[in-house]
């Protein structure tokens, strides 16, 4: 490593750690200010507040805007060299453009590493901890229940229908339960109510009516007015979704969880989905916006460092809005989800690739 590239990293991580701090600061002080009423109002501690929220909390915030930090930081520390002409010195010392770019790449790519494994790993650990303390503390309609018209597989040779669910006593209303043997109905059981008795899974039917299938013969059971206890692989916690579970979810509990939804046929699950195709996408998006910083930041021009953090910021604004407005798509099905997700970085890819192209040789 020459001593050019060790100047260069040692100034893009400086000034990123430094912009981390600064946002860090100011993000806190403005989420501590909106919040303080309900941290004096609620039974918590000063322990619970710094440990248990600020601490997950910044590490949350600060994992979405890794990719702008490392466009404000090129952005910020190229220009000052490019306004002292250190960029032109290097230049004409004989240094090619795509060369002076190697330390630039090699300390993206090592923040973007960083980045990779707390978007998958880190951050949503922290994040259990962050939302449990928001639900106890500052949140208080946290989750939603799925309550009419439910279809789920509860065993891969079981599917049961509801029409009702009633969270505050746990019962269910006109019920249905199939079970299937070699892709053949072979036993279906009806009941107008079913009331939840306990774990393991135990449920009260009442006014049921079982119905078993022998090839040609049929088997009756009729019990109207009459209650019979039962079990089978569903219980209250299943008809529960909680906001922002996906944050809280490494990476492989993701895919499981997936694989769960998708057997039990509940719903679809493109929100899970595209939080996957984010924690990777987002991590390359800190290689093409520091490209896009250099060949933006690189080239000394009148209003200096002023004009560029001014061009910088908005292309960050522009980055994150064109993001938020491809997943939006995503979410309601009218773009992929891979798509959705990778599209901003495919399209500020070209932008990268065009810039440095025309950046000062």
């Amino acid at each position: 490593m020459k001593k050019l590239d060790k100047y260069i990293i040692g100034k893009y991580l400086g000034t990123f750690l430094f912009t981390v701090l600064i946002f860090s600061l100011i993000t806190l002080i403005v989420d501590f200010s909106e919040k303080v009423e309900e941290f004096i109002q609620k039974p918590t501690t000063v322990q619970e507040i710094i440990l248990d929220y600020y601490t997950t909390f910044l590490i949350y915030i600060n994992g979405i805007l890794f990719p702008l930090y490392a466009l404000v930081a090129v952005i910020f520390f190229t220009s000052r060299l490019a306004s002292n002409s250190e960029i032109i010195s290097v230049l004409n010392a004989g240094v090619s453009f795509r060369r002076l770019l190697l330390p630039y790449l090699m300390a993206a790519g090592a923040i973007a590493t960083v980045h990779f494994v707390g978007n998958h790993f880190l951050i949503p650990m922290g994040n259990k901890t962050r939302i449990d303390f928001e639900n106890k503390y500052i949140v208080t309609d946290h989750k939603r229940t799925i309550d009419k018209d439910i279809h789920m597989f509860i065993t891969p040779n079981d599917k049961i229908y509801v029409r009702f669910y009633q969270v505050q006593d746990t019962t269910m209303r006109d019920i249905r339960l199939e079970h299937f043997e070699n892709n053949q109905l072979t036993e279906l059981t009806k009941a107008t109510n079913a009331k939840f008795l306990g774990y393991p899974n135990k449920w009260e039917l009442k006014n049921y009516e079982i119905r078993t299938f022998n090839d040609m013969q049929e088997t009756l059971i009729f019990g109207k007015g009459k209650k019979i206890d039962t079990t089978f692989n569903l219980v209250p916690e299943d008809f529960v979704r909680f906001h922002n579970q996906k944050e809280m979810m490494t990476t492989p509990e993701l895919y499981d969880f997936i694989d769960g939804e998708i057997q039990r046929g509940i719903g679809n699950t493109q929100i899970y989905d595209i939080e996957i195709y984010r924690r990777s996408a987002d991590p390359v998006s800190i290689i093409i916006l520091t490209l896009i910083g250099v060949a933006v930041a690189a080239r000394k021009v009148r209003g200096g460092m002023g004009l560029h953090l001014a061009m910088g910021i908005g292309i960050g604004a522009i980055f994150i809005f064109l993001s938020r407005f491809t997943q939006t798509f995503a979410m309601s099905e009218s773009l992929p989800a891979v798509l959705g997700v990778w599209l901003p970085n495919i399209i500020f890819g070209i932008i990268a690739a065009y810039l440095i192209s025309k950046a000062q040789k």
